[in-house]
């Protein structure tokens, strides 16, 4: 498996990688030794300890076995795991559809009371309209080719919304005025998708932004990939490929950093209802 260019993915990766060298150290053999004991190249110890291969469970069960550390295998499986999460491709998460990956984060969208999103091509999914949210599930679908099961991903889509009108989550969205006019599906989807970002901004729970096009850039934010950030623990980043997970405190940090130089452009109130007007007006 590749080293992912997420810096949290290497940092889990370096860190369990010095895990496995301190019970070989510990166990007081070399690193031809354990390969010996594991049936392995010398080589294939050498990347693994130096972070340069990922290992599989099944390299760290035999690794602890051959240091005598048996014990060990099931903290450092885990850890592995953790960190093959924080890069995951698209085709993986959504091999059997979308369903299931929009329903296995409702948790962590319940237990999150500070949400910090930032948009750059399309409307936040907490804030999408059915039709809006089928219009783009459906194109993902198609182009990565994954099962058609667009409807029941749009449910599920539906049903973590509820957690802007319960609770006390907080919701500080962002957005590009060019999401605005985009379009994903026809005119009736884009101006009911419209008149739920105005409905949505009346809700006590949510802040919505909107960064003029014409928001002057210099030595403030370009536009970003989107991300959010939920609470202090963890950032979510979407790519094109793949879905990155950022628990980094100095990473985290960072997207912290530029969310709030983005807010700073950005329009709040009547000025930002203003540009989501303009941009139902210019639909008809």
């Amino acid at each position: 498996m590749p080293l992912s260019p997420s810096s949290s993915a290497h940092q889990a990766r370096a860190a369990l990688a010095e895990r496995l060298r301190e019970l070989r150290l510990d166990a007081g053999i070399t690193g031809k030794e354990l390969a010996a004991r594991c049936g392995w190249s010398v080589a294939k110890s050498s990347r693994i300890e130096n972070s340069r291969t990922a290992p599989s469970d099944a390299d760290i069960r035999a690794w602890c076995t051959a240091c005598g550390a048996d014990a060990q295998a099931p903290d450092l499986v885990a850890a592995n795991r953790q960190a093959d999460s924080a890069y995951v491709q698209w085709k993986r998460l959504q091999r059997s559809g979308l369903k299931r990956l929009q329903e296995s984060s409702i948790p962590l969208w319940e237990r999150t009371r500070l949400f910090r999103t930032y948009c750059s091509h399309v409307v936040p999914g907490i804030l999408q309209t059915p039709g809006y949210a089928t219009a783009m599930l459906g194109t993902i679908a198609h182009f990565r080719g994954t099962p058609d099961d667009v409807t029941e991903a749009v449910d599920a889509r539906m049903r973590r919304t509820h957690v802007m009108r319960e609770g006390d989550h907080v919701f500080a969205l962002l957005i590009q005025e060019s999401v605005l006019q985009y379009r994903l599906g026809n005119t009736d989807v884009m101006v009911g998708q419209m008149g739920n970002l105005l409905a949505a901004m009346s809700l006590p729970s949510v802040s919505l932004g909107v960064i003029p096009s014409t928001a002057a850039r210099e030595q403030v934010m370009w536009p970003l990939e989107a991300f959010t950030i939920f609470d202090h623990d963890q950032v979510q980043v979407e790519l094109l490929s793949a879905s990155v997970t950022v628990t980094a405190p100095g990473e985290i940090e960072l997207y912290v950093r530029a969310f709030e130089e983005l807010r700073s452009m950005a329009v709040h109130g009547a000025e930002a209802r203003a540009l989501i007007v303009r941009a139902i007006d210019a639909l008809s």
